[in-house]
């Protein structure tokens, strides 16, 4: 008898960075459970966004195309609604159709926001700064005589730069409700089929907003020394603070004391901690079951969050605190608590879903599964790009152009807080020519993969065929 597939949990907070979790070195984090899931499997030291941005992210993780092939590179951006079509299925599709059971819970992004992009069924939270979406979440307030509450009309948001105190109790906070929502799915499910199910947190994304005895677990004075600004940070600083003024955050960045960024970070612990108690949670559900299956558990997270870096909160540049991510796998095969310095991307999480549900990765073009396979084909570089510029990143050096002119290129092993930009020094040459090669192969790589579409049936030495005659209407897309 062939051996069973897999359960797959993916579990996937928004905006959480690697160096606030503690098997990632912070000791002043309190991530018990997500510690002891890299205990049992491998934690990825060297995981990166290379799409640092919520929906370009996510875009790129759904169908395993980076941003230059998907075309999503802002926000304001989605999949067209062919793109199975177009030759980019999005994983949940893949695997429904390889026999899953495939299960959405949370906060996904999509647009339309209840569109379910191949899962089978979806509990759905586009929370926190999406406070005007009826999901489920919102029916769930609504039973108990609440709403989403805009960030400004909670305590200290304007005055602390988002990090306010939350005003939904502790019970109601959409994390914990995510997590009890996946618990229940995990301890009901009683299909014969084997399900994948992606657990996406809306937190700890701004705002910083935990209720007020999480908020006060954590002491500002713990927190780390935000980063210094430098002259390339300076780059982006006036755009910074202008989307910060006009967007949905609405909070002035001109001025951002020392002890507002200290409450930010002890704000965002307070909420990682939170999503680690369901994380735990989740996982001894998972851990409970008894229906003859291996289980496969990943946990990653779309960016990071500079949380005062560089006067800085957010992310969208090419920077480690908006693109250094968690990313533990426990699986069958992997040795636990071991821990991998190989480059690895979020969208990588694509090709490593369906290889440990057992299905070929045919379309995902830029990942490369994270499972050990004998001669399986490991990732060299890492292409990133979002709206204003251009990124790649071969583990320890990366190198970014953007819009503007501004190019810099960092030593991630000897500069982790990139306060020493290499690209004009002459000693760097020959790594910035390697990775300016490795750009534009890159680059014209992901182009035609992202292109491949409109192609057409080869006409010229075809005599026969109909294309030319006159009314031929060309198939798209091209198959």
């Amino acid at each position: 008898m062939s051996k069973q597939p897999p359960d797959i949990v993916f579990m996937f907070p928004d905006q959480l960075r690697a160096d606030f979790v503690g098997c990632y070195g912070a000791q002043f984090a309190r991530t018990p459970a997500i510690d002891r899931l890299a205990a049992q499997g491998m934690a990825f030291e060297r995981a990166r966004s290379m799409h640092p941005l919520c929906v370009p992210a996510r875009a790129a993780l759904l169908t395993g195309c980076n941003a230059v092939s998907t075309g999503i590179l802002a926000n304001q951006q989605w999949l067209r609604p062919d793109h199975a079509d177009c030759g980019m299925p999005s994983w949940p599709s893949l695997l429904s159709a390889a026999g899953y059971h495939t299960e959405g819970i949370g906060k996904m992004h999509f647009t339309p926001w209840d569109n379910s992009e191949g899962f089978d069924h979806r509990v759905i939270a586009e929370d926190k700064r999406h406070v005007h979406i009826q999901d489920d979440y919102a029916d769930y307030l609504a039973e108990h005589g609440l709403k989403k509450p805009r960030g400004w009309d909670e305590e200290g948001y304007t005055e602390y730069r988002m990090a306010s105190i939350g005003s939904i109790p502790t019970e109601h906070q959409v994390d914990n409700w995510v997590g009890r929502e996946a618990v229940r799915f995990i301890e009901d499910y009683a299909g014969d089929k084997p399900f994948a199910c992606m657990v996406a947190f809306p937190g700890p994304h701004d705002p910083y907003n935990p209720p007020r005895e999480w908020a006060e677990t954590f002491d500002p004075a713990d927190m780390p020394e935000p980063l210094a600004g430098t002259k390339d940070t300076e780059f982006f600083r006036e755009e910074h603070i202008r989307i910060h003024i006009s967007g949905s955050a609405k909070v002035d960045l001109a001025t951002f004391p020392r002890e507002v960024k200290q409450r930010i970070r002890a704000h965002y612990c307070a909420l990682i901690a939170m999503i680690d108690i369901q994380v735990g949670a989740i996982v001894d559900a998972l851990d409970r079951r008894n229906d003859g299956r291996d289980t496969v558990v990943i946990f990653a997270a779309d960016h990071g969050d500079f949380v005062g870096d560089f006067d800085f909160i957010g992310k969208d540049i090419f920077f480690e605190p908006a693109m250094g991510v968690p990313l533990i796998v426990r699986a069958p095969g992997i040795t636990p608590g071991s821990r991998s310095r190989q480059i690895a991307t979020v969208t990588d999480i694509f090709a490593t879903i369906l290889a440990a549900a057992g299905v070929p990765n045919e379309t995902g073009k830029d990942s490369f599964s994270l499972l050990p396979q004998p001669d399986a084909p490991a990732r060299q570089y890492a292409l990133g790009a979002i709206g204003n510029g251009l990124s790649i990143d071969d583990g320890r050096y990366r190198l970014s152009r953007y819009d503007g002119g501004l190019a810099t290129l960092y030593d991630l092993d000897e500069d982790p807080g990139e306060q020493r930009n290499l690209i004009a020094e002459p000693a760097a040459s020959a790594i910035r020519e390697r990775l300016d090669s490795a750009l534009a192969e890159e680059m014209l790589a992901a182009t035609r993969a992202g292109h491949a579409d409109k192609r057409y049936p080869y006409m010229t030495l075809t005599p026969d065929h109909p294309g030319h005659r006159r009314g031929w209407v060309r198939p798209y897309p091209f198959r």
